[in-house]
Protein backbone atom coordinates (compact mmCIF):
# COMPACT_ATOMS: atom_id res chain seq x y z
CA UNK A 1 0.00 0.00 0.00
CA UNK A 2 2.89 2.23 0.61
CA UNK A 3 4.43 1.83 -2.31
CA UNK A 4 1.24 2.65 -4.63
CA UNK A 5 1.01 5.50 -2.53
CA UNK A 6 4.19 6.77 -3.36
CA UNK A 7 3.85 5.91 -6.77
CA UNK A 8 0.25 7.65 -7.13
CA UNK A 9 2.08 11.03 -5.43
CA UNK A 10 4.94 10.64 -8.35
CA UNK A 11 2.62 10.76 -11.01
CA UNK A 12 0.57 13.80 -9.70
CA UNK A 13 3.62 15.75 -9.13
CA UNK A 14 5.15 14.67 -12.94
CA UNK A 15 1.56 15.91 -14.21
CA UNK A 16 1.63 19.43 -11.96
CA UNK A 17 5.36 20.22 -12.61
CA UNK A 18 5.93 22.48 -15.78
CA UNK A 19 9.21 22.25 -15.48
CA UNK A 20 9.05 18.11 -16.00
CA UNK A 21 6.98 18.28 -18.95
CA UNK A 22 6.93 20.09 -22.11
CA UNK A 23 3.50 21.11 -23.85
CA UNK A 24 3.13 17.98 -25.41
CA UNK A 25 2.96 15.99 -22.17
CA UNK A 26 7.08 14.47 -22.58
CA UNK A 27 9.10 14.85 -19.55
CA UNK A 28 12.20 16.97 -20.22
CA UNK A 29 14.56 13.48 -20.01
CA UNK A 30 12.77 12.06 -22.69
CA UNK A 31 13.04 14.93 -25.08
CA UNK A 32 15.72 13.78 -27.85
CA UNK A 33 18.70 15.96 -27.28
CA UNK A 34 20.29 18.04 -30.23
CA UNK A 35 23.49 17.46 -28.90
CA UNK A 36 23.52 13.46 -29.34
CA UNK A 37 25.80 11.86 -31.39
CA UNK A 38 23.74 9.22 -33.40
CA UNK A 39 23.26 10.02 -36.64
CA UNK A 40 19.35 10.15 -38.26
CA UNK A 41 18.07 7.59 -40.87
CA UNK A 42 17.42 10.24 -43.99
CA UNK A 43 15.85 7.63 -46.09
CA UNK A 44 12.92 6.30 -43.25
CA UNK A 45 12.85 9.95 -42.67
CA UNK A 46 11.08 11.09 -46.26
CA UNK A 47 9.48 7.69 -46.59
CA UNK A 48 6.72 9.41 -45.64
CA UNK A 49 6.82 12.65 -46.64
CA UNK A 50 5.26 16.11 -45.92
CA UNK A 51 6.23 18.24 -48.58
CA UNK A 52 5.29 18.27 -52.29
CA UNK A 53 8.25 16.85 -54.44
CA UNK A 54 9.92 18.06 -56.97
CA UNK A 55 11.99 17.04 -60.07
CA UNK A 56 15.23 16.22 -60.28
CA UNK A 57 16.99 14.20 -63.04
CA UNK A 58 17.89 10.25 -62.59
CA UNK A 59 20.98 9.70 -60.77
CA UNK A 60 23.64 7.50 -63.12
CA UNK A 61 23.30 3.82 -63.40
CA UNK A 62 26.49 3.18 -61.76
CA UNK A 63 24.69 4.66 -58.38
CA UNK A 64 23.35 0.71 -57.54
CA UNK A 65 26.86 -0.76 -56.67
CA UNK A 66 26.77 1.64 -53.81
CA UNK A 67 23.87 0.29 -52.25
CA UNK A 68 25.23 -1.16 -49.52
CA UNK A 69 26.58 1.51 -48.28
CA UNK A 70 23.68 3.81 -47.99
CA UNK A 71 21.84 2.51 -45.00
CA UNK A 72 22.92 3.54 -41.12
CA UNK A 73 20.74 1.11 -38.60
CA UNK A 74 21.30 3.59 -36.00
CA UNK A 75 18.28 5.80 -34.69
CA UNK A 76 17.58 9.59 -35.48
CA UNK A 77 18.63 11.27 -32.69
CA UNK A 78 15.84 14.09 -32.63
CA UNK A 79 11.77 13.73 -33.08
CA UNK A 80 11.24 14.49 -36.67
CA UNK A 81 8.68 17.96 -36.61
CA UNK A 82 8.12 18.26 -40.25
CA UNK A 83 6.56 21.09 -41.23
CA UNK A 84 2.81 21.03 -42.07
CA UNK A 85 2.77 24.12 -44.35
CA UNK A 86 2.58 23.26 -47.96
CA UNK A 87 5.79 24.52 -50.42
CA UNK A 88 5.16 24.94 -53.73
CA UNK A 89 7.10 22.28 -55.83
CA UNK A 90 10.34 23.56 -57.61
CA UNK A 91 12.05 21.80 -60.52
CA UNK A 92 15.84 22.13 -60.11
CA UNK A 93 17.25 21.57 -63.60
CA UNK A 94 20.62 18.78 -63.87
CA UNK A 95 24.03 20.28 -64.33
CA UNK A 96 25.49 21.21 -67.74
CA UNK A 97 28.74 18.61 -68.17
CA UNK A 98 31.49 19.66 -66.60
CA UNK A 99 29.85 22.42 -64.57
CA UNK A 100 28.33 23.49 -61.81
CA UNK A 101 24.68 23.09 -61.38
CA UNK A 102 22.55 25.77 -62.05
CA UNK A 103 20.70 25.47 -58.45
CA UNK A 104 22.97 25.00 -55.67
CA UNK A 105 21.31 23.39 -52.43
CA UNK A 106 23.94 22.19 -50.23
CA UNK A 107 24.70 21.04 -46.35
CA UNK A 108 27.98 21.59 -44.89
CA UNK A 109 30.29 18.36 -43.79
CA UNK A 110 33.47 18.84 -41.72
CA UNK A 111 36.27 16.73 -42.39
CA UNK A 112 35.75 14.12 -39.66
CA UNK A 113 32.05 13.60 -40.83
CA UNK A 114 33.60 13.32 -44.40
CA UNK A 115 35.55 10.70 -43.60
CA UNK A 116 32.99 8.91 -41.11
CA UNK A 117 29.81 6.39 -42.14
CA UNK A 118 27.47 9.80 -41.36
CA UNK A 119 29.05 10.13 -44.71
CA UNK A 120 26.87 7.92 -46.35
CA UNK A 121 24.05 8.65 -44.34
CA UNK A 122 24.17 12.32 -45.96
CA UNK A 123 24.67 11.17 -49.64
CA UNK A 124 21.26 9.08 -48.83
CA UNK A 125 19.74 12.35 -48.02
CA UNK A 126 21.10 13.84 -51.06
CA UNK A 127 19.61 11.10 -53.35
CA UNK A 128 16.11 11.45 -52.11
CA UNK A 129 15.85 15.04 -50.96
CA UNK A 130 16.76 18.73 -52.80
CA UNK A 131 19.98 18.35 -51.60
CA UNK A 132 22.32 18.17 -54.61
CA UNK A 133 25.72 19.31 -52.85
CA UNK A 134 28.27 19.08 -49.88
CA UNK A 135 30.38 21.68 -48.69
CA UNK A 136 33.55 19.97 -47.43
CA UNK A 137 36.06 21.53 -45.06
CA UNK A 138 39.63 20.84 -46.62
CA UNK A 139 41.33 23.41 -43.92
CA UNK A 140 39.70 24.45 -41.42
CA UNK A 141 39.70 26.77 -38.46
CA UNK A 142 42.25 24.28 -36.63
CA UNK A 143 44.88 24.88 -39.50
CA UNK A 144 44.97 21.06 -40.55
CA UNK A 145 44.04 19.41 -43.51
CA UNK A 146 41.47 16.85 -44.44
CA UNK A 147 43.39 14.83 -46.45
CA UNK A 148 47.31 14.15 -47.11
CA UNK A 149 48.35 17.37 -48.86
CA UNK A 150 51.59 17.76 -51.31
CA UNK A 151 51.55 21.35 -50.63
CA UNK A 152 55.12 22.27 -49.49
CA UNK A 153 53.87 24.94 -47.14
CA UNK A 154 51.24 22.28 -45.28
CA UNK A 155 53.97 20.00 -44.67
CA UNK A 156 56.32 22.12 -43.38
CA UNK A 157 54.58 23.28 -40.61
CA UNK A 158 52.86 19.86 -39.87
CA UNK A 159 49.01 20.30 -41.14
CA UNK A 160 48.91 16.42 -42.58
CA UNK A 161 49.40 15.69 -38.97
CA UNK A 162 45.70 15.12 -37.98
CA UNK A 163 44.28 13.53 -42.03
CA UNK A 164 40.43 13.08 -41.23
CA UNK A 165 39.99 10.38 -44.19
CA UNK A 166 42.57 8.49 -45.81
CA UNK A 167 40.41 7.79 -49.42
CA UNK A 168 38.93 11.45 -50.20
CA UNK A 169 39.66 10.76 -54.36
CA UNK A 170 37.50 7.48 -53.72
CA UNK A 171 34.33 9.48 -51.85
CA UNK A 172 34.73 12.25 -54.11
CA UNK A 173 34.05 9.66 -57.28
CA UNK A 174 31.23 8.39 -55.50
CA UNK A 175 29.63 11.86 -54.75
CA UNK A 176 30.26 12.48 -58.87
CA UNK A 177 28.15 9.23 -59.90
CA UNK A 178 25.19 10.54 -57.28
CA UNK A 179 25.00 13.58 -59.06
CA UNK A 180 26.36 15.84 -55.81
CA UNK A 181 28.20 18.77 -56.46
CA UNK A 182 31.52 18.84 -54.28
CA UNK A 183 32.90 22.21 -52.84
CA UNK A 184 35.79 22.76 -50.70
CA UNK A 185 35.70 24.89 -48.45
CA UNK A 186 39.26 26.61 -47.22
CA UNK A 187 39.70 28.93 -43.99
CA UNK A 188 42.09 31.53 -44.82
CA UNK A 189 42.90 34.11 -41.83
CA UNK A 190 42.11 31.80 -38.92
CA UNK A 191 45.20 29.67 -38.56
CA UNK A 192 46.50 29.15 -35.48
CA UNK A 193 48.68 25.73 -36.86
CA UNK A 194 50.19 28.25 -39.75
CA UNK A 195 50.52 31.31 -37.27
CA UNK A 196 52.37 29.20 -34.56
CA UNK A 197 54.74 27.51 -37.21
CA UNK A 198 55.62 30.60 -39.44
CA UNK A 199 55.37 33.48 -36.76
CA UNK A 200 56.70 35.74 -39.11
CA UNK A 201 53.34 35.50 -40.99
CA UNK A 202 51.41 35.85 -37.95
CA UNK A 203 49.50 38.75 -36.49
CA UNK A 204 51.62 40.35 -33.22
CA UNK A 205 51.11 41.59 -30.29
CA UNK A 206 52.63 45.04 -28.71
CA UNK A 207 55.25 43.18 -26.35
CA UNK A 208 56.98 41.10 -29.20
CA UNK A 209 54.78 37.93 -28.81
CA UNK A 210 52.14 36.44 -31.57
CA UNK A 211 48.79 38.09 -30.68
CA UNK A 212 45.73 35.71 -29.70
CA UNK A 213 42.28 36.42 -29.80
CA UNK A 214 39.66 35.57 -27.16
CA UNK A 215 40.05 32.15 -27.07
CA UNK A 216 43.82 32.69 -26.64
CA UNK A 217 44.34 31.24 -30.81
CA UNK A 218 46.43 33.34 -33.16
CA UNK A 219 45.59 34.46 -36.04
CA UNK A 220 47.85 34.58 -39.83
CA UNK A 221 48.26 38.31 -41.06
CA UNK A 222 45.84 38.72 -43.38
CA UNK A 223 48.12 41.72 -44.98
CA UNK A 224 50.55 38.88 -46.03
CA UNK A 225 49.98 37.90 -49.80
CA UNK A 226 51.95 34.57 -48.53
CA UNK A 227 49.10 33.02 -46.65
CA UNK A 228 46.74 34.20 -49.78
CA UNK A 229 48.42 32.25 -51.63
CA UNK A 230 49.19 29.38 -49.43
CA UNK A 231 45.29 29.15 -49.52
CA UNK A 232 45.16 29.18 -53.35
CA UNK A 233 47.97 26.50 -53.47
CA UNK A 234 45.28 24.20 -51.20
CA UNK A 235 43.02 24.98 -53.47
CA UNK A 236 44.37 23.97 -57.11
CA UNK A 237 45.32 20.39 -55.01
CA UNK A 238 41.34 20.36 -54.20
CA UNK A 239 40.37 21.10 -57.66
CA UNK A 240 42.93 17.68 -58.75
CA UNK A 241 41.32 15.90 -55.99
CA UNK A 242 38.16 16.31 -57.73
CA UNK A 243 36.35 19.04 -56.06
CA UNK A 244 34.26 21.21 -58.63
CA UNK A 245 34.03 24.17 -56.66
CA UNK A 246 36.28 26.22 -54.08
CA UNK A 247 34.58 27.96 -51.31
CA UNK A 248 36.90 30.53 -49.21
CA UNK A 249 36.18 31.69 -45.81
CA UNK A 250 37.19 33.71 -42.79
CA UNK A 251 38.42 36.39 -45.94
CA UNK A 252 38.80 38.88 -42.97
CA UNK A 253 40.60 40.00 -40.22
CA UNK A 254 39.98 39.38 -36.42
CA UNK A 255 36.19 40.46 -34.78
CA UNK A 256 37.54 41.36 -31.24
CA UNK A 257 36.75 44.35 -28.75
CA UNK A 258 39.14 47.10 -29.86
CA UNK A 259 41.00 46.55 -26.35
CA UNK A 260 42.20 43.58 -27.60
CA UNK A 261 42.96 44.70 -31.74
CA UNK A 262 44.17 47.90 -30.05
CA UNK A 263 47.54 45.32 -29.16
CA UNK A 264 47.59 43.92 -32.79
CA UNK A 265 51.25 44.95 -35.20
CA UNK A 266 50.47 43.45 -38.77
CA UNK A 267 54.29 42.89 -40.06
CA UNK A 268 53.14 42.34 -43.55
CA UNK A 269 51.26 45.29 -43.89
CA UNK A 270 51.88 47.93 -46.60
CA UNK A 271 52.61 52.18 -45.29
CA UNK A 272 48.99 52.95 -45.74
CA UNK A 273 46.86 50.59 -46.61
CA UNK A 274 43.90 49.60 -44.95
CA UNK A 275 42.07 46.10 -43.73
CA UNK A 276 39.63 46.81 -46.49
CA UNK A 277 42.30 47.74 -49.12
CA UNK A 278 43.78 44.45 -47.93
CA UNK A 279 41.31 41.70 -48.25
CA UNK A 280 40.44 43.42 -51.60
CA UNK A 281 43.81 42.84 -52.85
CA UNK A 282 44.22 39.30 -52.04
CA UNK A 283 40.72 38.29 -52.69
CA UNK A 284 41.72 39.40 -56.07
CA UNK A 285 44.87 37.20 -55.68
CA UNK A 286 42.65 34.41 -55.12
CA UNK A 287 40.18 34.59 -57.99
CA UNK A 288 43.11 34.84 -60.41
CA UNK A 289 44.48 31.81 -58.96
CA UNK A 290 41.29 30.00 -59.33
CA UNK A 291 40.25 31.03 -62.38
CA UNK A 292 43.53 28.84 -63.89
CA UNK A 293 41.95 25.85 -62.23
CA UNK A 294 38.05 26.39 -64.30
CA UNK A 295 35.86 26.03 -61.52
CA UNK A 296 33.83 28.59 -59.57
CA UNK A 297 35.00 31.18 -57.00
CA UNK A 298 33.06 31.62 -54.11
CA UNK A 299 33.29 33.42 -50.57
CA UNK A 300 31.73 33.39 -47.10
CA UNK A 301 31.28 36.58 -45.92
CA UNK A 302 29.68 37.95 -42.73
CA UNK A 303 25.86 38.57 -42.65
CA UNK A 304 26.03 41.29 -41.44
CA UNK A 305 27.85 43.01 -44.62
CA UNK A 306 24.50 43.03 -46.63
CA UNK A 307 23.25 45.98 -44.33
CA UNK A 308 25.98 47.82 -42.89
CA UNK A 309 28.15 50.55 -44.62
CA UNK A 310 31.64 50.12 -43.38
CA UNK A 311 33.63 47.68 -43.23
CA UNK A 312 33.12 45.99 -39.69
CA UNK A 313 36.49 46.34 -38.67
CA UNK A 314 37.34 43.32 -40.53
CA UNK A 315 37.95 44.25 -43.99
CA UNK A 316 34.77 42.82 -46.00
CA UNK A 317 32.37 45.06 -47.76
CA UNK A 318 29.85 43.88 -49.76
CA UNK A 319 30.05 45.47 -52.63
CA UNK A 320 34.19 44.56 -52.74
CA UNK A 321 33.55 40.99 -52.27
CA UNK A 322 29.90 40.57 -54.38
CA UNK A 323 31.76 42.10 -57.83
CA UNK A 324 34.55 39.68 -57.20
CA UNK A 325 33.03 36.25 -56.58
CA UNK A 326 30.95 33.79 -58.69
CA UNK A 327 29.24 32.96 -55.82
CA UNK A 328 29.17 34.87 -52.19
CA UNK A 329 27.70 33.26 -49.17
CA UNK A 330 26.49 35.82 -46.27
CA UNK A 331 25.78 33.89 -43.61
CA UNK A 332 22.73 34.67 -42.14
CA UNK A 333 21.96 33.10 -39.18
CA UNK A 334 19.15 34.34 -36.98
CA UNK A 335 21.55 33.99 -33.91
CA UNK A 336 24.01 35.89 -34.92
CA UNK A 337 21.75 39.15 -34.88
CA UNK A 338 22.02 41.42 -31.93
CA UNK A 339 19.18 41.77 -29.98
CA UNK A 340 16.63 44.70 -31.56
CA UNK A 341 18.32 43.98 -35.04
CA UNK A 342 15.67 44.81 -37.69
CA UNK A 343 13.52 45.48 -35.29
CA UNK A 344 13.05 42.06 -33.53
CA UNK A 345 13.72 41.61 -29.70
CA UNK A 346 14.92 38.62 -30.11
CA UNK A 347 16.12 37.65 -33.41
CA UNK A 348 17.02 33.79 -33.14
CA UNK A 349 13.02 33.61 -33.07
CA UNK A 350 12.18 34.86 -36.17
CA UNK A 351 14.18 32.69 -39.11
CA UNK A 352 11.76 33.92 -41.94
CA UNK A 353 11.76 37.93 -41.43
CA UNK A 354 15.60 37.85 -40.03
CA UNK A 355 17.14 36.11 -43.53
CA UNK A 356 14.57 37.98 -45.87
CA UNK A 357 15.28 41.55 -44.22
CA UNK A 358 18.88 40.33 -44.40
CA UNK A 359 18.74 39.07 -48.20
CA UNK A 360 16.50 42.19 -49.14
CA UNK A 361 19.52 44.44 -48.18
CA UNK A 362 22.20 42.02 -50.09
CA UNK A 363 19.47 42.48 -53.34
CA UNK A 364 19.67 46.10 -52.84
CA UNK A 365 23.20 46.67 -52.79
CA UNK A 366 23.87 44.00 -55.44
CA UNK A 367 21.90 45.72 -57.85
CA UNK A 368 24.38 48.76 -58.41
CA UNK A 369 26.99 46.39 -58.87
CA UNK A 370 27.60 45.60 -62.77
CA UNK A 371 28.37 41.83 -62.47
CA UNK A 372 27.13 40.93 -59.25
CA UNK A 373 28.39 37.39 -57.44
CA UNK A 374 25.39 35.39 -57.23
CA UNK A 375 23.77 35.11 -53.99
CA UNK A 376 23.66 32.18 -51.68
CA UNK A 377 23.29 32.31 -48.21
CA UNK A 378 24.02 29.83 -45.50
CA UNK A 379 21.21 29.46 -43.63
CA UNK A 380 20.94 28.01 -39.85
CA UNK A 381 20.19 24.33 -39.01
CA UNK A 382 21.68 24.58 -35.44
CA UNK A 383 20.23 25.16 -31.75
CA UNK A 384 21.64 27.77 -30.29
CA UNK A 385 20.87 30.17 -26.84
CA UNK A 386 17.69 27.81 -25.74
CA UNK A 387 15.92 28.41 -29.38
CA UNK A 388 15.51 24.90 -30.75
CA UNK A 389 15.82 24.74 -35.02
CA UNK A 390 13.90 22.24 -35.82
CA UNK A 391 12.13 21.23 -39.50
CA UNK A 392 10.04 24.33 -39.57
CA UNK A 393 12.64 26.60 -38.66
CA UNK A 394 14.79 25.85 -41.29
CA UNK A 395 12.24 25.83 -43.66
CA UNK A 396 11.19 29.08 -42.86
CA UNK A 397 14.62 30.13 -43.96
CA UNK A 398 14.22 28.41 -47.17
CA UNK A 399 10.87 29.96 -48.29
CA UNK A 400 12.09 33.27 -47.27
CA UNK A 401 15.02 32.93 -50.07
CA UNK A 402 12.92 31.75 -52.32
CA UNK A 403 10.45 34.11 -51.47
CA UNK A 404 12.71 36.65 -52.88
CA UNK A 405 13.12 34.66 -56.30
CA UNK A 406 16.57 33.46 -54.94
CA UNK A 407 17.07 29.90 -55.77
CA UNK A 408 20.33 29.03 -53.74
CA UNK A 409 21.06 27.99 -50.33
CA UNK A 410 23.48 25.92 -47.64
CA UNK A 411 22.24 24.85 -44.61
CA UNK A 412 24.94 24.71 -41.99
CA UNK A 413 25.10 22.18 -38.68
CA UNK A 414 28.82 21.78 -37.43
CA UNK A 415 28.00 17.99 -36.84
CA UNK A 416 26.64 17.56 -40.16
CA UNK A 417 22.98 16.73 -38.83
CA UNK A 418 20.19 17.65 -40.39
CA UNK A 419 16.06 17.39 -40.53
CA UNK A 420 14.99 15.68 -43.56
CA UNK A 421 11.09 17.08 -42.70
CA UNK A 422 12.52 20.60 -43.74
CA UNK A 423 13.78 19.39 -47.27
CA UNK A 424 11.78 18.71 -49.76
CA UNK A 425 11.64 15.19 -51.99
CA UNK A 426 13.06 14.31 -55.12
CA UNK A 427 11.46 13.11 -57.98
CA UNK A 428 12.78 10.46 -60.58
CA UNK A 429 12.83 11.16 -64.38
CA UNK A 430 10.28 9.43 -64.30
CA UNK A 431 7.69 11.08 -62.01
CA UNK A 432 7.78 8.23 -59.43
CA UNK A 433 9.31 10.02 -55.75
CA UNK A 434 12.57 8.03 -54.76
CA UNK A 435 10.86 6.86 -51.93
CA UNK A 436 8.59 4.89 -53.69
CA UNK A 437 11.18 2.92 -54.94
CA UNK A 438 12.86 -0.27 -54.56
CA UNK A 439 16.15 0.91 -53.96
CA UNK A 440 15.36 3.85 -52.00
CA UNK A 441 15.68 1.16 -48.61
CA UNK A 442 19.16 -0.05 -49.61
CA UNK A 443 19.92 -3.28 -47.95
CA UNK A 444 21.91 -2.94 -44.48
CA UNK A 445 26.07 -3.30 -45.24
CA UNK A 446 27.64 -6.71 -43.78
Amino acid sequence: MRTTAILVALLGFLRTTPSLAQGNGVPTWLQPPHHAEQAPDYVIAVLAPQLPPITMPAPPAETSRFLGLLHDPRAPDYLADIDQRAARAIAIPPAPSGQAPAVVRGVYLNGWVFGSRRFYNLVALADTTEINAFVIDVKDATGYITYRSSVPTAEQIGANDVVRIADPRARLTLLAEHGIHAIARIVVARDPLLAKRKPAWAIHDTGGALWRDGLGEPWVDAYNDSVWNYAANLAAEAVLMGFREIQFDYVRFPDEPPARLGRTVYPARRPGESRREAIRRNVTLLRDRVAQTGVPFTLDVFGLTTSTNGDLGIGQVWEDLASLADVILPMVYPSHYRRGSYGYANPNTQPYAIVRRALEDALDKSASLATPAKIRPYLQAFTIYRVRYSSAEVRAQIQAVEDLGLTDWVLWNARGVYPAGALRPKRRATGHPVADEAEATPAQPR
